[in-house]
């Protein structure tokens, strides 16, 4: 699992904005580095409760982040058409990033190996990465509840001391 510290691997997957059918483009990490601030938020599965609940809780702090020039991706293992009626059923006011290969899970250290028992996904965890693509904070989830206030809270300070420094 990657550690604060540590250069993110860089990865080329899909990302879904939106619409349906015409939305979906490719999405590179290092073509993003450069501009501010990146979050990486990797859940399970788009539509199941907790990751609605995330996804919903990071829709409505989106101003704390966009005040520090941050970007934020959402990142699920759904194939791209389900994210962007995902993005368009939740009103989300980011993009998801389509890992349907499982490659960046694996490269990141997130592997939620049985997720109902049934297949691999993410496990619940949050990258912030500097402009140069270095990990400035790494959150993922342990045992019990997740207070996602508090974890999109220390989200947004992980940003603001990023960009501070």
């Amino acid at each position: 699992m990657l550690e604060v510290g540590d250069t993110a691997p860089d990865f080329t997957i899909p990302i879904a904005g939106g619409e349906v059918y015409n939305d979906i483009s490719s999405f590179t990490l290092s073509e993003a580095l450069g501009d501010g601030p990146i979050v990486l938020a990797f859940i399970p599965a788009a539509f199941t409760s907790g990751c609605t609940t995330e996804m919903c809780t990071f829709r409505d702090s989106m101003h704390r982040f966009e005040g520090l020039d941050a970007q934020v991706y959402g990142v699920s293992v759904d194939l791209p058409p389900a994210l962007n009626i995902f993005i368009q059923q939740e009103e989300l006011n980011f993009p998801m990033l389509s890992d349907w290969n499982h490659e960046v899970i694996h490269d990141y250290g997130v592997v939620l190996p049985e997720m109902y028992g049934l297949y691999e996904a993410a496990k619940r965890s949050i990258f912030v990465l500097d402009s140069d693509g270095t990990v400035t904070y790494r959150w993922v989830e342990g045992e019990g509840e997740t207070d996602f206030g508090a974890a999109i809270d220390a989200v947004y300070d992980a940003v603001a001391e990023t960009v501070a420094s």
